[in-house]
């Protein structure tokens, strides 16, 4: 979830050239190697959007909130794994924007820990401490911002970047509590048992709305709706293989640098329910969280949640 103050935020992006001639689309997609964030690039390397005729150009970025001008500007077509308050707050304020889809219900990747022999053994111990999250805007940030509240701990959100420099302020005591997201740490955790302690949930108004939403500029030309049509099939399509084929799971475990066996783990700790596309729930509560955490003035109103969110689906309270 994003405040519009990020739309002047530059993004560094890590580029995937495609190799194929098939039409184009250029798709950024934050924090590389999580599970959810992994669809496009899977479905890219098994063939799938190329049978829908699409060839991705992927931009791996620091953080969802990074790419939301480049989406206004016209330079990326999609966002993936955008936050949902921010993109409430920008449009708000005018920007245009457009919900393709839903990309993640709830947010059962993002965990937040402290190191074995911290003091701090539960959520309550948190007042007064620095607790991390990726970037301003980020759904990792929504998401604390709205943790922090409904526990009503008065700690201090930190900006800590990606994963791995999460991880290494973590464990170094640069913070309190650093943020992370599965199933990065999960190896440390494993061998270790305590090396890395996961802590607080998510919010409760976060665990089966959209947090988390695939973005978009308004579709004006007959050229670009059946093209976004093509991206939802293929996008459709990788899910399904994520979650039945042994090779998906062969190309995650490379593409997030974990062995198999917990590449392979990745299927029960993220649900599938989680990352259907197809339907937003639960629009009243996420809108009332955004303008709680102030990324959104006001709630929006039907008719403006009506454009914002352009699914065959539409929106549900």
């Amino acid at each position: 979830m994003k405040a519009v103050a990020i739309l002047l935020c530059a993004a560094t992006f890590t580029l995937v050239t495609p190799t194929a001639a098939e039409d184009m689309l250029r798709i950024a997609i934050p924090q590389r190697g999580t599970w959810d964030t992994s669809i496009s690039e899977i479905g890219q390397k098994a063939g799938i959007f190329k049978k829908h005729g699409l060839n991705l150009d992927l931009l791996f970025t620091g953080a969802g909130a990074e790419v939301i001008g480049g989406i206004i500007g016209g330079s990326i077509d999609l966002s993936i794994a955008s936050g949902i308050s921010t993109v409430l707050g920008a449009y708000g304020n005018g920007a245009p924007l457009r919900i393709f889809s839903s990309e993640m219900a709830g947010q059962p990747e993002i965990y937040w820990f402290v190191p074995a022999d911290s003091p701090i053994k539960t959520l309550a111990d948190m007042n007064g401490k620095t607790i991390g999250y990726s970037a301003a805007g980020s759904s990792s940030h929504a998401a604390l911002l709205a943790l922090l509240a409904q526990e009503k701990i008065n700690a201090k959100p930190t900006a800590l970047g990606g994963v791995t420099a999460s991880i290494t302020a973590g464990m170094s005591g640069q913070v309190d509590a650093a943020w992370s997201a599965m199933p990065y740490g999960l190896k440390d955790y494993k061998k270790a048992r305590s090396a890395l302690s996961p802590g607080p949930p998510t919010s409760k108004s976060c665990r089966a709305a959209p947090c988390a939403s695939t973005l978009r500029a308004p579709a004006r030309s007959r050229r670009r709706r059946i093209r976004s049509s093509a991206t939802m099939a293929g996008y459709k399509e990788a899910i399904d293989y994520m979650y039945s084929s042994p090779e998906a799971l062969k190309m995650y475990a490379e593409i997030g640098g974990v062995p198999l066996s917990i590449a392979q783990k990745m299927q029960t700790l993220v649900p599938k329910d989680s990352t259907n596309p197809n339907q937003i729930v639960g629009m009243d509560s996420v809108m009332a969280e955004a303008v709680a955490t102030k990324f959104l003035a006001a709630p929006l109103t039907k008719a403006q949640v009506s454009e914002l969110v352009q699914m065959k689906n539409p929106p549900k309270p």
